[in-house]
C-alpha cells in the first residue's frame, strides 16, 4: 500500500468516526439513575423497566422531533450519595432529561445536581418536601404526599376511629407519617400509635405488639415493598384481623408475591395499578418482555417518559429549559399521546394531578375497588 493511499485511508476513516460521532450527538440522551441493589431494587428495576419501554417504543416510531433516544442505565445502590455524584456525573455528560432515582431521600440530595445543569428530571418519589423546594426542573411520575393522602384519609375516616401508624423512618416514611397525622388531626380519626421502623426492618413482631396494645381498630402501613410484606405476615401470624390500610406500596405486586396469603384483605390508595382498565394493556406488553408483574414503578417510568415526549413535541425544540417550562401548569391527555395512558396534570410545583384507585387483595390478586376523581377536578 503506498503512502497516499493509507492517509487517504486514515483520511476515510477520519471521516467515518467523525459522521459516527454526529450521528450520536444528535441523539437525545436520557439517563435512568435507579435504585438496582439496596433496599429499592424492586422499585428502581421496575421503574427503569418502564423508562426503557417507552424509549424502545419511541424509537421505533421515529423518536422524538425526528432524533432517536439513547439513555444510559446507573446503579444508586440505593445510597442518597451516589446518587448525588451519579446525577453530577450525568450533568457534566449533557444529558438531556433524567430519571430517577426513584426514593425520596436520593432525590432530595440528587436533584440540586439536576438544577444546576437545567435538566428535566422525572422521580418516583413520594416526600412532600421534594416538591416543596421549589426547583424548577423536577417532575414527579406519582402522586406527591399533598396530592394523594387527602384521598387517603377521607377513606380512613370512614375505616377507623383509632389509628395505629407504622412507617420507615425514612424521607418517604416520615413525610407520609407526618401528613397523615396532620390531616387526620380534626378528625373523626385518632391517631394513638406512631410507630418508626428501619428500612429493611426484618422483625416486625415488637411493632405489631405496639400496634395491638394501642387500642387501634385499624393500621396504617407506610414502608416500602419487602417491609411491607414481612409486617402483613407478621400482623397475620399475631390474629390481626382488623383493618390494614397502605398508600402505594402495601398492595404492590411484590408484596403480594412474598407476602402470599398474608396480604389478602389489605386495602391502599394508589394512584397507578395494572389491574385499572386504562393500564391492563400496558400490564400485559410489559410482563410479555420482562416476563413479571409490573407495579406502579413501571407505570411511573413508562409513563413519564411519554410525558418528556409530549412537552418536547409542545416546545417544538430540544431545549431542557423550554421542556421544562412547558410541563409546568399544563395538562397532557391520553388520546393525544397514548403512551401516558391516563390524562395528568402538573401544576407549578412539578406534582401531579390524575384519577386514582382504591385496590384489595382478594384471592392473592389485586382488584381496583373503587376509581376516584382527581383531586382538584373542576
Amino acid at each position: 500500500m503506498t503512502r497516499m493511499h493509507t492517509l487517504a485511508r486514515f483520511a476515510l476513516s477520519g471521516v467515518l468516526a467523525s459522521c459516527s460521532f454526529q450521528a450520536h450527538s444528535q441523539d437525545i440522551k436520557i439517563a435512568n439513575i435507579v435504585e438496582l441493589s439496596g433496599a429499592g431494587t424492586t422499585s428502581g428495576t421496575m421503574f427503569k423497566n418502564g423508562v426503557e419501554m417507552a424509549i424502545k417504543e419511541i424509537n421505533t416510531a421515529g423518536g422524538i422531533l425526528g432524533r432517536k433516544i439513547s439513555f444510559t442505565t446507573e446503579d444508586t445502590q440505593s445510597q442518597p450519595g451516589v446518587a448525588k455524584g451519579l446525577t453530577q456525573k450525568a450533568i457534566d455528560n449533557e444529558v438531556f432529561a433524567i430519571f430517577g432515582p426513584v426514593f425520596s431521600g436520593s432525590i432530595m440530595v440528587s436533584m440540586a445536581e439536576s438544577r444546576r445543569g437545567e435538566t428535566p428530571n422525572f422521580t418516583g418519589g413520594e416526600a412532600g418536601s421534594i416538591t416543596a423546594q421549589g426547583n424548577p426542573y423536577v417532575f414527579r411520575t406519582s402522586f406527591g404526599q399533598s396530592i394523594a393522602f387527602p384521598k387517603l384519609a377521607r377513606y380512613i375516616n370512614a375505616k377507623s376511629k383509632k389509628l395505629a401508624v407504622i412507617y420507615v423512618n425514612n424521607d418517604f416514611g416520615k413525610g407520609g407519617q407526618t401528613t397523615i397525622k396532620q390531616l387526620l388531626a380534626n378528625s373523626p380519626t385518632q391517631v394513638v400509635a406512631e410507630i418508626s421502623t428501619e428500612s429493611g426492618h426484618i422483625d416486625f413482631s415488637a411493632a405489631v405488639i405496639q400496634a395491638k396494645q394501642s387500642g387501634a381498630d385499624a393500621v396504617f402501613a407506610y414502608t416500602n415493598e419487602e417491609e411491607s410484606a414481612r409486617l402483613l405476615r407478621e400482623l397475620r401470624k399475631q390474629g390481626w384481623n382488623k383493618p390494614i390500610i397502605g398508600e402505594t406500596t402495601l398492595t404492590s405486586a411484590k408484596v403480594v408475591e412474598l407476602a402470599g396469603e398474608a396480604a389478602n384483605g389489605a386495602v391502599a390508595h394508589v394512584g397507578l395499578t395494572v389491574e385499572a382498565p386504562q393500564l391492563q394493556d400496558f400490564g400485559k406488553r410489559y410482563q410479555a418482555i420482562y416476563n413479571s408483574v409490573s407495579d406502579h414503578n413501571g407505570v411511573k417510568g413508562y409513563t413519564g417518559m411519554y410525558v418528556l415526549k409530549a412537552a418536547i413535541e409542545k416546545a417544538g425544540k430540544l431545549d431542557r429549559k423550554a421542556v421544562a417550562a412547558a410541563i409546568r401548569n399544563s395538562c397532557f391527555s391520553a388520546k393525544q399521546q397514548t403512551g401516558i395512558l391516563m390524562d395528568v396534570c402538573f401544576d407549578d410545583k412539578g406534582d401531579i394531578d390524575r384519577e386514582s384507585f382504591i385496590t384489595e387483595i382478594r384471592n392473592g390478586k389485586t382488584v381496583v375497588a373503587e376509581t376516584l376523581p382527581p383531586l382538584n377536578k373542576k
